[in-house]
């Protein structure tokens, strides 16, 4: 590969927990493209989502942090159009990648990133299903395959609006696993009903918690996965009966977990534990992880999954395309463009 190659890329200049004004200097600029080294290819980006991590990482909130000015951007598709020596048999393929090093991310007309990484995607997957293919399906998968080891009868999720729960609900029907669902806003409820969703509470009614502990009671989950983080965690650890799990998989709260009883983890044999997906991989053989992403791709494919899409935007439209997304991030996802 040519050592002068450059890609259009979306540059973030300074990091700011005020997303307004983290975004306010973002722009696109020609960035150069690195040699290939043998392991890695170069996929022309057909898509690439905006998803939570992103914003905590324009913000700087996110576990990992570039040097400024950083490309954004998890994960993406789109066609490897030139490899290292070792990755040649990849090269045409029509991939989903996700990156979490500390490199140059997909929002880029092109992308480097490690063979290894990167997802082949079955003919009858789109572009705009695959870009979004690489962290939510499976992080869904790998959560409800905890509810199913352990035997869960129900589970209780927040952030019940999103697609990861989405993807959860679908999984956990599968599996024979009622669902608790419970979201912050009241016109969030007949969406979930028109989804389908058994079970729907809104946190922001004042009867919230008695609802919670009267389902709780009934349906007698005994596992909670927790995208939120602050209060919300209290609640579920000290509602949910003797011997359940609390999965963390989020912070959208923001700033620490509160109002936990110690009392709970050391007599009642409560448990809070961290789910992060590239662990889940990594314990996977080839051979499992073949067998979940032929699984995925079609359900995604039947359309008994589906990420929503809201809209899409051009890299040179990138700060209107994340202010859509922020106003309303339980729309569906927004996808960038090269």
């Amino acid at each position: 590969m040519s050592d002068n190659r450059k890609t259009k890329a979306v540059l973030l200049p300074a990091y700011n927990n005020n997303l307004i004004r983290a975004i306010i200097g973002i722009k696109t600029a020609e960035r150069k493209l690195p040699d290939l080294n043998p392991e890695q290819v170069l996929i022309k980006m057909e898509a690439a989502p905006c998803n939570p991590s992103d914003i905590a990482f324009i913000r700087g909130g996110y576990n990992i942090i570039k040097s400024v000015p950083a490309v954004p951007g998890f994960e993406g598709a789109g066609v490897v159009v030139d490899t290292g020596n070792n990755a040649k048999k990849m090269l045409n393929k029509r991939v989903s990648s996700f990156i979490q090093a500390e490199v140059d991310g997909t929002w880029a007309e092109y992308f480097i990133a490690d063979a290894k990484d990167c997802i082949v995607l079955k003919n009858e997957l789109d572009f705009e299903q695959g870009a979004c293919l690489s962290i939510n399906p499976y992080t869904a998968y790998g959560l409800v395959e905890m509810a199913t080891i352990s035997n869960c009868k129900a589970i209780v999720q927040n952030a019940a609006g999103g697609q990861v729960a989405e993807f959860i609900r679908v999984l956990a029907e599968l599996k024979g696993i009622e669902v608790i669902n419970i979201v912050r806003k009241p016109e969030q409820i007949p969406v979930l009903k028109d989804k389908m969703a058994d079970y729907a509470l809104d946190s922001s009614n004042e009867h919230f918690k008695l609802d919670l502990a009267d389902l709780i009671s009934t349906l007698k989950p005994t596992m909670a996965f927790d995208a939120v983080g602050g209060e919300m965690t209290g609640l579920f650890l000290n509602t949910l009966p003797s011997f359940s799990q609390i999965i963390l998989y989020g912070g959208l709260a923001g700033g620490s977990l509160l109002g936990i009883d110690p009392m709970d983890i050391i007599f009642h044999g409560k448990k809070l534990e961290g789910f992060n997906l590239n662990e889940w991989i990594t314990r996977k053989t080839s051979v499992e992880f073949d067998t979940i992403n032929n699984e995925i791709q079609d359900l995604i494919i039947s359309g008994k999954m589906k990420t929503e899409i809201q809209g899409s935007f051009k890299l040179d439209d990138i700060v209107n395309g994340i202010r859509s997304y922020i106003k309303s991030m339980s729309s569906g996802k927004v996808l960038f463009k090269p």
